[in-house]
C-alpha cells in the first residue's frame, strides 16, 4: 500500500476544471482547452505523497523549469503558454502556475543518464546492462558512462513505481518513429544541461523529461531538469565508488529510514509527519540548487 498520506481535496476555481492531482502538481483545464499546471509543495518519498509539505518547493520548481525551458528552447520547443494566474485563481498560485498546451503526451518516460546510480546501478550489478545496453566492466556507484545513455521507464500511478523498460520495448509501443526522436530529444536536452550545469559546479547525473506531440511536433512537457525529476550533485564532492551528496530530498529519505522516525518502510503504515528541521534542511537544499544553476537570488 502506498499513495496519499492525507490526499488534498482538489480547488474549486470559476472557469477551470480539475482533471487529476499527482504527486506534486495538481492539472486543471480552462474555457480555452489549455492545461492550467499548479506545483503545490507537496514531497513524495518512497512511493508515498508525505503528510508535510515543504514551503515554497512548488515555486521553486515552477521558476527553475521556466529557466531551463528558456535554455532549451532551440532544442525543443516547450508546452508553456503563460505564466499569468488565471483570473479567480488563488494568490498562492502565483509563481507556480503554468498555463500550458493541450498536447498528445506520449506515455514514456524519457530517462537520460550520464553517469551509474539508483535502479540503474542495481540493474548493472546483476547484468552488467542498463534497459538492456551492454555496459564496460569495473563501473561503480557515481561512475560516469562512456556517454550518455536513453534509459526510459513506463510511466506509474501516484504510489507505484515506474518501470524500466529497453528501448526496443519504447518501440513497440509507441512506434519506431517515435521511439528515436524521443531518444534524440532526451539525448540533446540531457547533453546541452549537463554541460550548463558543470560550467556552473553540478553534475547532472541523471534525469526523466516527458513529451507531447502538437501538430507532429515534439514538445517538451510538465516539469524539467529541477531536483524532483533529476539527479544533481555537487562535481567538487564527487567521489565514485559511494552514494553522492546531492541536491534533492535525501534529507527526507534519510530520516524516513532512520531510527529516530520509526517507519518501517516495508510496512502498509504510511509515513509519519517531518520534524521542522528535515522540512528546513530540504527547503534549503531547494533553494541552492536553483541559485547554483541560474545564478539568481531566490526571494
Amino acid at each position: 500500500m502506498s499513495g496519499f498520506v492525507e490526499k488534498p481535496e482538489p480547488l474549486q476555481v470559476p472557469g477551470l476544471v480539475h482533471l487529476h492531482t499527482g504527486k506534486v502538481r495538481d492539472l486543471y483545464q480552462n474555457e480555452a482547452g489549455d492545461l492550467v499546471m499548479v506545483a503545490s509543495d507537496r514531497i513524495s518519498a518512497y512511493d508515498w505523497v508525505l503528510p508535510t509539505e515543504i514551503p515554497e518547493k512548488g515555486r521553486v520548481l515552477t521558476q527553475l523549469s521556466l529557466w531551463w525551458f528558456d535554455q532549451l528552447a532551440d532544442l525543443a520547443p516547450s508546452h508553456v503558454l503563460s505564466t499569468e494566474l488565471p483570473e479567480g485563481a488563488p494568490a498562492d498560485w502565483a509563481g507556480r502556475t503554468l498555463v500550458c498546451k493541450s498536447l498528445r503526451m506520449v506515455q514514456v518516460e524519457c530517462v537520460a543518464r550520464g553517469y551509474l546510480t539508483g535502479s540503474g546501478l542495481a540493474e548493472y550489478n546483476e547484468s552488467r546492462t542498463v534497459c538492456g545496453l551492454a555496459l564496460p566492466e569495473g563501473l561503480t556507484d557515481g561512475s560516469e558512462l562512456p556517454a550518455p545513455i536513453f534509459t526510459p521507464a513506463t510511466k506509474a500511478a501516484v504510489g507505484e513505481h515506474d518501470e524500466n523498460v529497453s528501448y526496443e520495448e519504447v518501440a513497440r509501443q509507441v512506434g519506431a518513429e517515435t521511439a528515436a526522436q524521443l531518444r534524440q530529444a532526451t539525448l540533446a536536452v540531457y547533453s546541452r544541461a549537463r554541460d550548463i550545469a558543470r560550467d556552473r559546479g553540478i553534475i547532472l547525473a541523471d534525469t526523466k523529461f516527458e513529451f507531447g506531440y502538437e501538430d507532429g511536433t515534439l514538445i517538451l512537457a510538465d516539469e524539467v531538469l529541477t531536483p524532483d525529476s533529476s539527479r544533481f550533485w555537487p562535481a567538487d564532492q564527487w567521489q565514485p565508488g559511494r552514494a553522492q551528496p546531492s541536491y534533492d530530498k535525501q534529507f527526507v529519505r534519510d530520516w524516513l529510514t532512520s531510527a529516530e522516525s520509526g517507519w518501517d518502510r516495508r510496512s502498509e503504515q504510511p509515513p509519519p509527519a517531518l520534524p521542522q528541521q528535515v522540512v528546513d534542511a530540504t527547503r534549503a537544499k531547494y533553494v541552492e540548487a536553483y541559485e547554483r544553476l541560474t545564478g539568481l537570488t531566490w526571494s
